[in-house]
């Protein structure tokens, strides 16, 4: 399965993400959103997507491991992939792929699955 991962860019950034090269994907409250991290698997593709003033696709991920001991929330580790030509949420939303994505219908969702046909989409721009 292939995710995107939302993050606010002034809090934590794709550029972050490739200084540091992998890091716990934490802060999810949302309990849709944390079903999804549940729902990973090491070797999952992820696009990190920056919130805020950009609203836009930037770079991909790995998932590396999932510890789920925490009952509230799992422990994601992903590993930094590489940057992608940025992809506006504009963009994705004239899109007819996204047409039923919760990226587009469930806005403030941080942790959104997307089909392959998506993530594609979104890497081969």
């Amino acid at each position: 399965m292939d995710y995107l991962l939302k993050t606010e860019p002034t809090v934590y950034s794709f550029a972050n993400l490739q200084k540091d090269k992998t890091t716990i994907w934490d802060g999810v409250t949302n309990p849709v959103a944390v079903r999804h991290l549940r729902e990973m698997k090491p070797g999952d593709h992820l696009i990190i997507y920056h919130t805020g003033d950009e609203k836009s696709a930037v770079g991909t991920a790995t998932v590396v491991s999932v510890d789920d001991k925490d009952p509230k929330v799992p422990l994601v580790k992903i590993q930094v992939g590489g940057p992608i030509k940025p992809v506006t949420l504009a963009e994705i939303k004239a899109n007819k792929l996204f047409a039923d994505s919760p990226l587009v219908r469930i806005g403030r969702l941080s942790v959104v699955p997307l089909t392959k046909q998506q993530y594609k989409a979104l890497t081969e721009g």
